[in-house]
Order: C-alpha cells, then structure tokens, then sequence
C-alpha cells in the first residue's frame, strides 16, 4: 500500500475487526507488531496505536501492553454482565492465563466449577496458543470435619450423613483432578504450577475467583431442596446448584469502586488462609 493511500485509524480497526469476525485472527492469536502493522497499512504507528486502542476498548483485544503485540481477546460476556457460571468462567479464566505470571485463588464448596472452567485455558496452552510461564492456583475448601450448612439430609443429618459423604467425594475427587490436570503442564509444558488447598472451618455462602489479582467473580450459592438417586438410596437434600449461580465480575481498572472490591476479596482471602484455615490433605 503506497502513501497516497494510507488508512485511517478507523479503517485499520474496521480491517482487523473483520479478519477477527471471519476467523482470520483467532481468540488467543498474537497480532503482527506496530511496526509490521505500520508497513502492511503504509501509516505511522500512532495511526495502528489508536486503531489498537479502539479494538481494546470493544474487548476484542487483551494483553495489551508495550511489551508485546496484543492477543485477541477470548469471547465471553460482557465485564459487568452477570452470567451462569459456567458460563462465564471458561472465558474469564482463559484471559487470565494469557499473562507470564498466572495466579487464581478460589473459595468454594467443591473445586467442580473451576475444574471444569479450566480447560478452557489448558486447550489454548496445549494448542501453543498461550503459554504462560507460571502457574499458581490456591483454594479454600471446606473442612471435612465441620458441620456443613449445605449440603445436608433434609432428615436426620448425623456423623454418618449420606449427603455429607457424597460431597466429601466430590470434594476430593475434583480436587484431584483439577490438580493432576495442572501439574501435567510442568512436563507436557515445562510450566512452573503450584497447586495449594487449605480448609475452611466454616461453609462459604458465595464462591469467590480472584484473577491475577486485578478480577474478582463471585456467585451466591442459591440453596434448594431437591432429591437424587445414588447407591445410598434416594438422598433428600438442601443443595445448591454452583455452576447455574450468576457470576458477577468486579475489575479493578473499571473504577474506584470495583477497584475496591477486588482489594479487599483479596485480603479478605489472603487473611483467610493466613490465619484461621488448615492444612488440607485430599483422601
């Protein structure tokens, strides 16, 4: 393209958006660099900033910064949005995992949503379209030896509660799983992963995700009483269904206020498993 007819930022944005649409550029593909940008559309490079700078602000583009060329974002719900959870999470969870640095800490009933939303990101890494350099997952899960508020028998709920047995297998079971999935980076990858329970000696009202420390998610757990067949019998419960819960996302660069409320769910979970939470041993 010759100088006579350069683009403008506008159209720079409008070409790039097209090749995102049509899958040119895929979620997770790195663009050219300012510069080869520069050269394929024949302007500055205040011109691609700009155009740059117009992608980002219609969330079609992450990881933008001066270091290196930006990705396209990974498609999911609007920031401010609420959405089901597992909905919501694969995507957000994706994003995260685009910087070098990965952290997520998670305080919830069972690992089973985030389990799930996980593989989101590890299908980009194992495609070679992210790869972060490390990785370090902490979650609070409940005690297995405290009283939960839910689930419990709709009946008699003594020490040897079906419904409690039934969840402590969850518990430990997705809990394995989540961690054998990332631990399997280190080799498949050479990533460096770090996965860490602690236990709560209370049951947590709301799951909360707190993403790199500049995203906060939180659902409320929505009790109900519903029944399931299991080998036990059919169990009569007060249960909650996590992964249909709305998930709300608070973003520290949106604003004073969500600013604040990514702070203080980060202190409010570092206090936590600094202090008053256990060693968590999944059986």
């Amino acid at each position: 393209m010759n100088g006579s007819d350069k683009r403008t930022p506008q159209e720079i944005a409008d070409v790039l958006r097209e090749r995102i649409r049509v899958g040119e550029l895929r979620a997770g593909d790195r663009l050219p660099t300012q510069a080869e940008l520069a050269e394929e559309f024949g302007v500055e490079r205040g011109a691609v900033r700009q155009a740059l700078r117009a992608l980002q602000e219609d969330g079609l583009l992450s990881n933008v910064s001066k270091g290196s060329p930006p990705r396209i974002a990974v498609p999911g719900p609007a920031r401010h949005d609420p959405q089901p959870t597992m909905v919501a999470i694969a995507p957000r969870l994706a994003e995260a995992f685009q910087v070098p640095h990965v952290r997520v800490d998670a305080a919830c009933l069972t690992a089973e949503t985030l389990m799930l939303g996980l593989g989101e990101p590890l299908r980009l890494i194992h495609e070679g379209r992210i790869r972060p350099e490390s990785i370090d997952v902490r979650i609070l899960l409940p005690s297995r030896d405290i009283n939960l508020a839910f689930p419990i028998s709709v009946g008699d709920h003594g020490d040897d509660d079906p419904v409690h047995q039934r969840w402590l297998q969850q518990r430990n079971a997705q809990g394995h799983v989540l961690r054998h999935n990332l631990r399997s980076l280190r080799h498949s990858h050479g990533i460096d992963v770090r996965v860490t329970f602690r236990a709560l000696p209370f049951t947590p009202p709301v799951k909360l995700y707190l993403l790199n420390g500049t995203e906060a998610l939180m659902a409320y757990y929505m009790v109900a009483r519903r029944e399931e067949t299991s080998d036990a019998g059919t169990l009569d419960m007060y249960d909650v269904l996590g992964a249909e819960s709305l998930l709300f996302s608070f973003e520290a660069a949106a604003g004073a206020r969500d600013a604040a409320f990514v702070a203080e769910s980060q202190k409010w979970f570092d206090a936590l498993w600094e202090t008053i939470t256990t060693d968590l041993t999944l059986s």
